[in-house]
């Protein structure tokens, strides 16, 4: 399988050595407006918001991000009295039909590689999807990935949508 994404400029990525993308999460109270707040403050500050993630709980939510400027970022939500914390995902490219999914998994099933979450990118990558991934073991997840032939992006790839 072998996968090429262009960017906005419609000039096809090249397969040099994938980066983790860095993401933020934010843990909020699961009260109403705090997301709108969230939101409100990286809008007024110009940052782009590439993916993001809600998962809730009764009492909070963790949001995460994939974001333009992710200093820019963390440094406005902590100034505004938010629980900010950053690590590192790997967005994959992977067929956009029935069982491509499956074959993601199966890849790092085999190799016992443990998905933590993931959760599906706003772009398209000519015709197929991109799904954002955190894994317990990051680097032997991207090996296992690039060996059964799946595009990993790198950060300027995923940013340039």
């Amino acid at each position: 399988m072998s996968f090429f994404c262009r960017g906005f400029n419609g000039i096809p990525f090249g397969q040099e050595e994938p980066v983790k993308v860095e993401q933020i999460s934010i843990f909020l109270e699961n009260k109403s407006g705090r997301l709108a707040e969230i939101t409100d403050i990286l809008a007024r500050n110009g940052i782009n918001i590439r993916a993001l993630s809600l998962a809730d709980t009764a009492d909070f939510g963790i949001l995460r991000l994939i974001v333009d400027d992710i200093e820019k970022t963390t440094r406005l939500l902590k100034e505004n009295g938010f629980t900010v914390g950053t690590n590192e995902v790997v967005a994959v490219v992977l067929p956009d039909r029935p069982g491509g999914l499956a074959g993601i998994l199966s890849a790092l099933q085999d190799q016992r590689v443990n998905v933590e979450y993931m959760y599906a990118f706003v772009q398209k990558c000519e015709g197929n999807a991109v799904l954002i991934f955190r894994f317990d073991g990051i680097g032997k997840a991207i090996d296992t990935l690039q060996k059964a032939g799946f595009k990993i992006l790198k950060r300027e790839e995923v940013l340039a949508f």
